[in-house]
């Protein structure tokens, strides 16, 4: 079974979040980027399937600049096969990404998708129920268990606890943090993934509008919190909640 398995070039998450002075999103100039963690977590899911014999080759694509192909030769490092980049400088957003990758699956024809559940510069959490959507899939969220067979069984993260889904193949799949841990890349397998094959293609090449459909009017960083203040008893407490806080 070949995987596909989808990854985004994000800021680091160690790197604190700058605006724009003009408001019109976040310093990118000079900033650390690194592969989205749950995509990351997608990547190992993939290998290990391939370690376990249940996947025979792991395609990794990302859409976005030249410099994205620093993030698909950390998947290659981790033991995916090869790389696609979909190039483009564009903003893209979750609608344009999951038909680009619609278009690599019908060319590609893997037997599962393995993707991060969202991305953490957006948190959009959309491009993958929209994939699944658009190719008529099964799709399995949120998952913290993924086992392969004639079907693939996922464990899901949802509010009231976990729950179980079989789902029929292909499909779709996107990753939540308790699915495992990546490993890190050994010298030796980020010596070999220079030499493993990326190629290149366009949104234009895959007859993809990447359009953006929403503008970003302004971005604002969070109001700063006030600090707290201390009441002497309940009558103190209940007076403020009512006259300041205006909450009962």
């Amino acid at each position: 079974m070949k995987v596909l398995v989808a990854v985004k070039r994000v800021i680091d998450y160690n790197v604190k979040i700058r605006v724009k002075s003009d408001n019109s999103g976040v310093e990118t100039a000079n900033v650390k980027f690194s592969m989205n963690p749950f995509d990351e977590i997608a990547v190992e899911e993939a290998v290990r399937l391939k370690e376990a014999g249940k996947a025979t080759e792991i395609v990794v694509v990302s859409l976005g600049p030249v410099a994205a192909q620093e993030t698909i030769r950390t998947a290659l490092a981790m033991g995916a096969d090869r790389g696609v980049l979909v190039q483009t400088d564009d903003e893209v957003q979750p609608l344009a990404v999951a038909k680009a990758l619609k278009a690599l699956v019908d060319k590609e024809q893997p037997g599962l998708v393995i993707l991060g559940k969202q991305a953490i510069d957006d948190d959009s959490n959309q491009t993958g129920q929209m994939l699944a959507a658009l190719l008529g899939w099964s799709q399995g969220t949120f998952a913290s268990k993924v086992e392969l067979g004639d079907k693939a069984t996922v464990t899901r993260e949802v509010d009231g606890g976990l729950e179980t889904v079989a789902l029929k193949l292909p499909a779709v799949v996107t990753t939540d943090l308790r699915l495992n841990e990546p490993r890190y890349a050994s010298l030796p397998n980020i010596m070999k993934a220079k030499k493993k094959p990326i190629d290149t293609v366009t949104p234009a090449d895959l007859g993809v509008d990447t359009s953006p459909r929403l503008v970003t009017l302004k971005v604002e960083e969070p109001a700063k919190r006030k600090s707290g203040v201390k009441v002497a008893d309940v009558a103190a407490l209940v007076d403020k909640l009512k006259n300041e806080a205006k909450v009962i």
